[in-house]
């Protein structure tokens, strides 16, 4: 009995060895990512061996430029979700980011599906009165156009359209309606 015992071990034990089993879990990034390369305390992982890492020149940019760049049928719910959270569900579709480790974690999510660009100040960051003046190009540069005028130029500017406006040789509202109801009924 004990015979067959000891057998009935060694035979559980090869069948365990032919039997593959799957585990569900995290893995270890330790296994996975083990190929980073660290350089100025951030680990890169570059997809081809000879691809030069980037130098960090600075602060990093505080806001990310993310363009979708893959449909969204047939993904699964929790990125069609993400994508829609940072705006970009609808077709070519573009968003600024905040560069905070909120957004970082969701677009380390989804980037496979995305491209995303540091945004750069070519003339500086723009001011809240520079908000009309300001667009963003698709490399990912915002250009801010400055008023070139001084406060002496808007001044004799602002004079002269009141000396227009007060002048007495300036025709009133009813002698222009007549003279161009005139000049529309006799063309030539």
């Amino acid at each position: 009995m004990l015979k067959l015992f000891q057998n009935s071990t060694l035979l559980g034990q090869q069948l365990k060895a032919l039997v593959s089993v799957r585990h569900y879990g995290k893995p270890n990034k330790k296994f996975l990512y083990k190929d980073g390369i660290l350089k100025d305390q951030i680990y890169y992982y570059p997809r081809d061996s000879n691809r030069e890492i980037p130098a960090l020149d600075g602060e990093p940019s505080k806001l990310f430029s993310v363009r979708r760049l893959k449909p969204i049928k047939g993904l699964p719910y929790w990125e069609k979700r993400i994508l829609r959270g940072l705006g970009l569900y609808e077709k070519n579709a573009v968003a600024v980011v905040k560069n905070i480790p909120e957004n970082n974690a969701r677009l380390w999510k989804v980037k496979h599906l995305v491209e995303i660009l540091p945004i750069t100040y070519r003339y500086g960051e723009p001011t809240q009165d520079d908000v009309e003046r300001t667009f963003l190009k698709e490399n990912g540069e915002c250009v801010v156009i400055r008023k070139l005028e001084a406060v002496e130029v808007a001044n004799t500017k602002l004079t002269a359209a009141e000396q227009i406006r007060n002048a007495k040789e300036r025709m009133d509202g009813e002698t222009l309606r007549k003279d161009s109801r005139l000049k529309w009924l006799n063309a030539w």
